[in-house]
């Protein structure tokens, strides 16, 4: 006996197989930025003053960038007088005193980099085992004070405490040793420099790190104990891959502003005598445009700067997406 298969008669109207049968859904319209504009314009009034802020004193000062290229003359006009072209690029790059700037630069913010960026990860580790909070909430404010600081009362502390009278030097006679001018001495000035960096930041950068560990869970914690792992090995395996994408972010963040070292403290602290080791390419572009009133190669040094800082940013960000997997964007 043969059977053949006959295809089903079609369902009548308004019947159960119609019923089920999923109704095709109409295209998502997108709301165009005029509609988002008028439904959440508060919020939007609120990134008025910082667009503002941005637009005023980071990319109109970029307009000024020109005179690198074109000669300026004090009370002249504000665009050189005429084009010079690659002219103060390459008295700079010439120059033997720009490049001992330089290596003072790279060094410090070496220096600067090595000690201020791990130490808030290792401070916000420690503070983060701690069980007491009446004492971690001290241990927290007091390393938070410094940060808030003007830099003019640091350099002041730090000249008070290195003087000949001075609680360095006092130390220093306790043990029996002869006075020493610590400001006045190029190979002390590095460690005063660093020092002061160390005390002033560390304490108001561990805020981000603390934030992050709260978001590690919980859960990673408990399968790490019934792996029979201890705390350092919970630390390394579990709290430092949780913080890893803030960890990244700041360090890449670091490295932009490599170059730009504590100009202000360093104007504050550093004398002729202490050149050697602590010009940097900001002091020197500072006395180069302000004392002695070269404008133009002032102009060629901090374009320089601006254009190895962007380098040294997109390089790192390029380096950590592709080992760590993590990068601004």
């Amino acid at each position: 006996m043969t059977s053949t298969l006959r295809p089903s008669p079609p369902a009548p109207p308004n019947s159960p197989q119609q019923a089920q049968s999923p109704a095709p859904r109409s295209p998502r319209r997108r709301r165009s930025w005029r509609q988002a504009l008028r439904r959440d314009w508060q919020l939007y009034s609120l990134a008025i003053l910082p667009l503002l802020f941005f637009l005023v004193f980071r990319y109109l000062p970029m307009i000024g960038n020109i005179i690198a290229f074109r000669r300026f003359k004090p009370g002249g006009s504000i665009f050189g007088e005429y084009w010079v072209g690659l002219r103060y690029f390459r008295m700079f790059l010439t120059d033997p005193t720009f490049w001992e700037v330089f290596t003072n630069t790279l060094v410090l913010g070496t220096l600067t980099l090595l000690f201020c960026f791990p130490l808030p990860i290792v401070l916000a580790l420690l503070l983060n085992e701690v069980r007491a909070r009446r004492f971690k909430r001290f241990v927290q404010s007091v390393s938070y004070l410094p940060h808030f600081l003007s830099i003019v009362i640091v350099a002041a502390m730090v000249m008070q405490l290195t003087s000949i009278d001075g609680t360095a030097n006092q130390l220093v006679n306790l043990f029996g040793g002869d006075p020493v001018a610590f400001l006045q001495k190029p190979e002390w000035f590095r460690t005063i420099y660093v020092s002061s960096e160390v005390w002033q930041t560390v304490g108001w950068g561990t805020i981000l790190y603390l934030a992050a560990l709260t978001t590690v869970d919980e859960d990673l914690y408990e399968a790490a104990r019934i792996d029979g792992a201890g705390r350092l090995r919970q630390t390394w395996h579990v709290t430092l891959p949780g913080i890893r994408p803030t960890m990244v972010t700041l360090l890449i963040l670091n490295i932009g502003s490599f170059l730009a070292v504590g100009f202000e403290k360093i104007l504050l602290l550093y004398n002729p005598l202490t050149y050697p080791t602590a010009d940097v390419v900001s002091t020197y572009l500072f006395r180069m445009g302000f004392q002695s009133s070269n404008f133009s190669y002032a102009a060629a040094i901090g374009l320089f700067e601006a254009v190895i800082g962007l380098i040294l940013v997109l390089s790192a960000n390029v380096i950590s997406r592709r080992t760590v997997g993590t990068s601004l964007w």
